[in-house]
């Protein structure tokens, strides 16, 4: 290192520094107070909508870079979802924000009660590789609907998405309200280290550990978006040739890197030929017989990850394709036979395009199967038998799900998203994002014309009446 790369280093400001400078013009901006001014907050959500519809191109070729997505699968799963929930908080934003009046109880006789919603603060929002602008976007929605500052960290691994979304950003919001931060490890972990007032992190269970641990330093309230082995149980009755479909088409897009994916087949023994034979033919309809060709299928995101997915291969027992190219980071739509649950491809959430199917002939082998592992982030039950789907789906704890089809419950912003247990913590979309950055701060009103005197000091003889209080009022 010569004299001037020294010079350059002492005049380049730490991460730590600059994240630093950054939450102590956003802790400013937010006492100010012009955040929570609501006409301030739907015109900046008004702005984000137009930039998003003005950039929509150019978010096609960045994620067609990072992970040949097609223009329709990231209309479908990114700005088509993104400009949906814009409009949709835009609409009921004024609504929301109301303070909402409460049934008063007769221990405080005369008052009235409300819930004020007021936004946390300074928030910060680490996004995922899967759906990078997606993920990015919806959290900060919430957090400005909310009246938030927000720093939003996008994923590194897609790095062309990752500059548009911080080119929008910066063209739409003040950076003192909204700032996007690049970077790897070392930027996250520099962002943890400051204090926030809440902290919305989607990604794998071992990174959530890590920011709830950095949360916790603070008692910063916290979103955990995670994942985990989905469950897709087919019992003896399920229309086989549509479950396969639907199976295809949530399984395989993204290539596989859908956190709610099924990461797993339990079928009825007496189906599972019928249904092998059937997936074959969907794989084939929907990415013809060379799905490495098709403009429809995506690619792994990165070589790590590829990797990781084709050492599941190396032992395992190959129904549907297995075709890997580590020079394109292609891995061909593959179903894996009858693995062992301490074999690889069991052991955690898959996250590609390899599917295993294990046979059933009982609800004892179900069981045995799904309590193996944590509660997951989604749960698919393929049943024509309405009391058998209903049963499965009140047994087992998991995050959300649907009855014969798959993912669908994501696409719906009147319900709520998120894990249970292992795989997440707090719910999204819709008003439970607008509900996720806020806090509902409750208020008693009390009266002046009269004062009750039950509650003072002394309390003799007062004990029954304050029992008959808390009975009936």
């Amino acid at each position: 290192m010569n004299a001037a790369d020294t010079h350059a280093d002492t005049q380049t400001p730490s991460i730590q520094t600059k994240v630093s400078a950054i939450r102590s013009q956003h802790a400013t901006f937010f006492a100010s107070q012009k955040t929570k001014d609501i006409a301030f907050r739907k015109q900046s959500l008004r702005s984000l909508k137009r930039e998003v519809e003005k950039r929509e191109a150019d978010i096609f070729e960045a994620l067609k870079a990072d992970f040949n997505k097609s223009v329709f699968e990231t209309v479908l799963s990114e700005t088509g979802l993104v400009l949906s929930e814009l409009s949709y908080i835009i609409n009921n934003l004024r609504h929301w924000s109301r303070s909402k009046r409460v049934s008063p109880t007769m221990l405080n006789f005369p008052s009235s009660a409300a819930l004020y919603p007021e936004p946390y603060g300074c928030t910060l929002i680490i996004a995922p590789w899967n759906y990078p602008f997606q993920l990015a976007m919806l959290p900060l929605i919430g957090a400005v609907a909310a009246g938030n500052t927000a720093m939003v960290k996008p994923s590194e691994l897609t790095p062309n998405t990752s500059r548009i979304i911080v080119e929008i950003i910066e063209a739409v919001f003040d950076s003192n309200h909204v700032t996007a931060i690049e970077g790897g490890i070392p930027t996250s972990q520099a962002l943890l280290e400051q204090r926030w007032d809440y902290i919305f992190f989607t990604g794998s269970v071992q990174v959530g550990k890590i920011v709830a641990k950095a949360a916790a330093e603070h008692l910063t309230p916290t979103t955990l978006e995670l994942g985990g082995k989905n469950p897709c149980i087919i019992d003896d009755t399920a229309a086989i040739k549509l479950a396969a479909k639907r199976i295809v088409w949530g399984k395989f897009l993204n290539g596989g890197q859908t956190c709610v994916a099924p990461d797993y087949i339990l079928i009825h023994k007496n189906v599972k030929d019928r249904f092998v034979d059937a997936m074959k033919n969907e794989v084939q309809k929907a990415y013809g017989n060379d799905p490495k060709s098709s403009p429809d299928f995506p690619r792994i995101v990165n070589e790590k990850n590829f990797n990781r997915l084709t050492a599941m291969l190396e032992k395992a027992s190959i129904l549907i394709g297995g075709e890997h190219d580590k020079e394109t980071l292609y891995i061909a739509p593959t179903l894996i036979d009858e693995p062992a649950l301490d074999s690889e491809v069991m052991k955690d959430e898959i996250f590609g395009p390899i599917l295993p199917i294990l046979s059933f002939e009982d609800r004892s082998q179900i069981e045995k199967v799904i309590t193996t592992y944590d509660k997951p982030l989604s749960f698919y039950v393929f049943s024509k038998r309405r009391l058998f789907a209903e049963q499965m789906i009140r047994r087992y704890s998991f995050g959300g799900g649907a009855v014969n089809d798959t993912i669908v419950q994501f696409a719906n912003h009147r319900l709520p998203f998120g894990g249970v247990g292992n795989s997440g913590i707090g719910a999204y979309h819709g008003k439970a994002t607008f509900d996720t950055f806020t806090h509902q701060k409750p208020v008693v009103k009390r009266g002046n014309w009269i004062d009750v005197p039950v509650r003072y000091a002394p309390y003799k003889g007062k004990l029954n009446i304050l029992k008959l209080f808390l009975k009936y009022f």
